[in-house]
């Protein structure tokens, strides 16, 4: 028996940037991009097709923006998806290679970003858990100064983004992968915790704001029931349009409500 034929939609990277249009995507400005290449149907090139359809988009005088993130420089004591076996994480903590923008790539956060990574003049932050790449004019000024122990808080990309007034593209994607919402994150009370990752000198361990996307779906949808969102289709996907400051103010006053306080985190009950 044949196998079933796509049932499309048809996706190619005129009709993308086009659907782009219509959403609202402007030429000049700069978008943080959270996508899904699965949920836009039948896609013809893959992800190359979908970063030349943002950058059509966008002109020559946008930039782009992902999240490349990184987290499998991490603590394997942590390790869940798979686990590994206590025995081997002194080995792996001492023989992990340490992050390289250039070359280390991205996981858990789907081909389209790892595309933009390794797209022709791309830069990419310093943060060796969760860097952002960018192409475009100004994508120096984005990731240029990321401090190494400011995951996604004042010293990040995110706040750049705040300042020159990004717009967030959800493309096929959820709330839950919204990392605008993590600045927020650092702007209410929340625990702090010990990271441990490879380093250039060794395994170290650095002290960050603890961070979880716990709710983030819940949050998003109060934030487009309260909060102009622009709506639209890409190929076969729902995607989302709005300003990366407003869903950070939104997000800040719904933590301080629905979110633990750092003391109820800090001496929990029992």
């Amino acid at each position: 028996m044949s196998a079933a034929l796509p049932t499309g939609p048809l996706v190619t990277r005129d009709s993308l940037a086009a659907q782009l249009r219509e959403l609202g995507v402007r030429p000049g400005e700069t978008l943080l991009v959270h996508s899904s290449l699965s949920s836009l149907g039948w896609v013809n090139g893959g992800p190359v097709t979908v970063v030349g359809a943002l950058l059509d988009a966008l002109g020559p005088d946008g930039t782009l923006v992902v999240p490349a993130q990184s987290g499998h420089l991490s603590d394997p004591a942590l390790w869940r998806a798979p686990a590994v076996p206590e025995e081997w994480w002194g080995a792996i903590r001492a023989t992990m290679p340490a992050y390289d923008p250039l070359t280390t790539p991205t996981r858990g956060v789907g081909v389209v970003p790892e595309t933009v990574r390794t797209w022709p003049g791309a830069l990419r932050s310093a943060h060796p858990q969760t860097s952002f790449a960018a192409v475009g004019p100004r994508s120096a000024e984005v990731v240029a100064g990321h401090a190494t122990d400011c995951r996604l808080g004042e010293r990040s990309p995110l706040a750049v983004l705040e300042r020159i007034g990004a717009r967030v593209l959800l493309l096929g994607a959820g709330y839950d992968s919204c990392t605008a919402f993590h600045l927020a994150e650092y702007r209410v009370p929340a625990p702090r915790v010990e990271v441990g990752r490879p380093g250039p000198d060794g395994w170290e361990t650095v002290t960050e704001v603890s961070i979880s996307s716990e709710r983030f779906d819940e949050l998003g949808h109060d934030f487009e029931r309260d909060r102009p969102v622009a709506h639209g289709r890409a190929g076969a996907a729902g995607a989302r349009l709005f300003p990366l400051a407003d869903a950070v103010a939104y997000a800040e006053r719904w933590l301080e409500l629905h979110r633990p306080r750092a003391e109820e985190f800090e001496n929990p009950a029992v």
